[in-house]
């Protein structure tokens, strides 16, 4: 069963790369990033509870009250994640953000797996789990350091928003592993806890577009203009919040059975693998960028720190 979790968490990683092809249409349509993602996020919800009522498990929800609180609010990882990199790519840039992310990642589902944290079995450190980890690390280094002058976007005086990137990445696993113990609240229905966890995300990140909007830090395209936009999107401008709903469930699933680690470390290469062809071919109406042998060098320790964990497992 174990073995299953291998492709399907470099499927859903590499749905991450759809995801923000598909977002960034959807935020040019919208005439916001923020809207776009409540939007977003709203999508998945209705998919996932529609997933939820033909499975079966919707009575599942009903378990919901009796849950621990703290279980069911994996969610606002989520839209920590998405307002974290709304205020990071302008500041830092994409691909320094994205390095910081992984990076974020990799320590705290390290962290996860070695201690024992939220209700995962604790694993211990081995010397092949350590030199997994700093593989891993190495790969985010190099694939950020493969973007041309990517690295010259962090200067002095940024240490708070580098703070905020490897936190951002880092709740992505501890969303992963808390919306696995409500998983055990609603009797294993995983549906159900996706669904909830979505929802979550669409009403904070219903909040977040609230308040930048009453405090102007956010553009506040009319009703009539958002709405043409729309209408002139492309089908797979919509394809977020399936790419998102994806990742979300298959993490959780994937958690408890082959590690934190080891999860996020296969979603993150899936992710990077599919973002070397979107780039290298302009996919999603992305603007086509060169793919150095550095970016690919970090791509390769990112495959090879992850056969590491495996083995340290």
């Amino acid at each position: 069963m174990d073995t299953l979790f291998i492709p399907l968490s470099l499927a859903a990683g590499a749905l991450l790369a759809v995801q923000a092809g598909a977002n960034a249409q959807l935020a040019k349509a919208a005439g916001s990033p923020f809207l776009a993602t409540t939007l977003q996020l709203a999508l998945a919800a209705v998919l996932l509870l529609l997933a939820t009522i033909v499975t079966g498990s919707v009575a599942a929800l009903s378990l919901l009250p009796g849950a621990t609180w703290w279980h069911a609010i994996g969610g606002t990882a989520s839209a920590f994640y998405v307002v974290s990199a709304i205020l990071l790519f302008p500041r830092i840039g994409a691909v320094v953000s994205v390095g910081l992310f992984i990076a974020g990642q990799v320590v705290a589902s390290m962290a996860l797996d070695v201690f024992g944290l939220l209700g995962i079995a604790p694993t211990g450190l081995s010397i092949a789990g350590a030199v997994g980890g700093i593989l891993v690390l190495a790969g985010a280094a190099l694939i950020v350091l493969g973007q041309q002058d990517a690295a010259r976007q962090i200067t002095h005086g940024q240490t708070g928003w580098i703070a905020l990137a490897l936190a951002a990445g880092a709740v992505l696993p501890v969303q992963g592993a808390v919306n696995a113990l409500l998983r055990h609240d609603l009797g294993g229905a995983a549906f159900a806890v996706s669904t909830v966890s979505f929802v979550v995300a669409t009403l904070t990140m219903a909040a977040a577009l609230i308040v930048t909007t009453a405090l102007a830090g956010a553009p506040k395209p009319t009703l009539s203009s958002s709405l043409h936009g729309l209408g002139s999107l492309p089908w797979w401008g919509w394809l977020g919040g399936f790419a998102g709903a994806t990742y979300v469930t298959t993490v959780f699933a994937a958690i408890p059975t082959i590690g934190a680690a080891a999860t996020v470390g296969l979603t993150v290469a899936g992710q990077q693998v599919a973002s070397v062809f979107v780039d290298t071919y302009g996919w999603l109406r992305l603007p086509e960028r060169p793919v150095t042998a550095t970016r690919l060098a970090g791509v390769a320790l990112l495959l090879a720190g992850i056969a590491a964990i495996k083995v340290f497992q």
